[in-house]
């Protein structure tokens, strides 16, 4: 999680508005698993809310999204999708896909998931080792700081600037080389620090010329009053109280802030209380009455009107989705029919496993 690792940098100001911004991120593991791939193979991962993690232990893959091409992960490599995107990874370009649900799943752990394929190829070489997992923000995927990420962020890339990532990665690198008992479990927490401190890099090194809501949190007038809405959402935030906040006249605090987050702070603060109404109703089960008064709103209508402009759906869709993932809580989003490309017919030879 976030909070935990994400203490500022030597020299950094005590109240630097971004750190406390992230300081209410938090990055959970939801599932893993140990997969050993014979080639030639190819897996498609459909969409999803939750982000994905995969990190290559050894044999190498390729990696391509719907909106890039194939990028090559070499052994020691490890990627996180924070938003989930669609994505295939494969030993080769051109091998028929198989979508990662056809692959039986049985639980091992609380986390931890065995999954077999069909058997293994006949083949003098060794197989390729991935440990691949989901993560959840607890962030609403349209919150801006998730909406600026790219589709995929490499640790590779960091690595050269952040000295902790490659210590993370050697640290992965030997618990699936040495394959002791409960490697996985450890695995899986290796894997939640490693994406938290991808995400810290990536705001803290590669990010040092952002401009858009980054910008906007590190701006000394502008951030405190973002670092304010966001650590407390339920709250009621009028345009003067905000203003007292940067210590200008609301009519200078509303032209500032405008200017530099590009939308007016009244459209800020509903969008922020939305973003936590959905995780609070979807991801916890809160009832939409309860949820709308939590945030301030008079009536249920008025909120579920905010609702659907802000997040594009109903409150009650949000519920539906939170009922159904507990009815199938394993069951990830289906995956849209144009998203894989290829036939499922055919396949990688693959095993998962969650190690001994």
């Amino acid at each position: 999680m976030l909070d935990r690792f994400s203490s500022p940098p030597a020299g950094a100001a005590a109240g630097d508005t971004l750190t406390e911004v992230l300081l209410g991120l938090r990055l959970d593991g939801v599932d893993y698993g140990r997969c050993e791939l014979s080639t030639p193979w190819s897996v498609a991962f459909p969409p999803q809310r939750a982000a994905r993690f995969h990190f290559v232990s050894r044999g190498g893959a390729w990696l391509r999204t719907a909106s890039s091409d194939w990028m090559r992960l070499d052994p020691g490599d490890a990627v996180l999708l924070p938003r989930g995107s669609f994505h295939v990874i494969a030993s080769e370009a051109d091998v028929p896909t198989v979508d990662i649900d056809s692959l039986a799943r049985v639980p091992v752990a609380d986390d931890v998931y065995l999954v077999q394929g069909p058997s293994p190829a006949a083949s003098g070489d060794a197989p390729h080792v991935m440990f691949c997992g989901s993560m959840r923000f607890n962030l609403d995927p349209l919150h801006p700081l998730v909406a600026m990420m790219p589709d995929v962020m490499r640790a590779g890339e960091l690595a050269r600037r952040d000295p902790t990532v490659p210590a993370l990665l050697e640290a992965m690198e030997r618990e699936v080389a040495l394959d002791r008992i409960g490697a996985c479990g450890i695995l899986a927490r290796l894997a939640d620090v490693l994406a938290a401190t991808i995400i810290r890099a990536w705001v803290e090194c590669a990010c040092g010329d952002a401009t858009g809501w980054i910008a906007a949190v590190r701006c000394p007038q502008v951030g405190k009053v973002l670092a304010a809405i966001h650590a407390d959402p339920e709250r009621d935030w009028p345009v003067p109280v905000l203003a007292g906040l940067m210590g200008a006249s609301r009519s200078r605090f509303a032209d500032a802030f405008t200017r530099t987050v590009g939308e007016s702070p009244a459209k800020y603060v509903v969008k922020v209380k939305m973003f936590q109404a959905r995780r609070w109703i979807a991801q916890e089960g809160m009832r939409i009455a309860v949820a709308a008064h939590r945030l301030g709103y008079d009536s249920e209508a008025s909120f579920s009107r905010a609702f659907k402009r802000i997040v594009g759906h109903p409150p009650s869709q949000a519920r539906a989705e939170h009922l159904q993932a507990r009815r199938a809580p394993s069951t990830p989003d289906p995956v849209k029919p144009a998203a894989a490309g290829r036939s499922p017919s055919t396949g990688p030879s693959a095993q998962w496993s969650a190690g001994r």
